[in-house]
């Protein structure tokens, strides 16, 4: 029965410590892919509170956005589908011709008010 009896070592290696080494190469592997992400989408600007930047998300969709960033002030506007406006008269009319030229007709001072 001697013979049968198997001699166990303490130096034995645990066998999941290949796994937790698989775990570290992973955590520096994403942290590389963050990083090269954050340098490729000029975050780092975002980050910085002297730098100026200003961000469209979506153009050309209804669902566009503005950011805005100035120093630490951070603006988001939405555009709508709504029409600019403001206060004051209206001075005269500017059409875009085919080739491109934009040409100004001012009124002629006779509004109706």
């Amino acid at each position: 029965m001697r013979r049968r009896r198997i001699i166990l070592d303490d130096e034995d290696e645990d066998p999941l410590s290949g796994v937790a080494n698989l775990f570290d190469v992973a955590m520096v592997f994403a942290v590389a892919l963050l990083v090269a992400l954050v340098a490729s989408y000029n975050v780092p600007e975002l980050l910085d509170d002297e730098s100026d930047l200003t961000v469209v998300k979506n153009p050309g969709q209804p669902n566009m956005q503005i950011i805005i960033k100035e120093g630490k002030t951070l603006k988001v506007l939405n555009m709508t589908e709504e029409l600019a406006g403001g206060q004051g008269s209206r001075m005269g009319t500017a059409y875009r011709l085919e080739n491109g030229e934009i040409i100004y007709v001012p009124d002629d001072g006779s509004e109706d008010e």
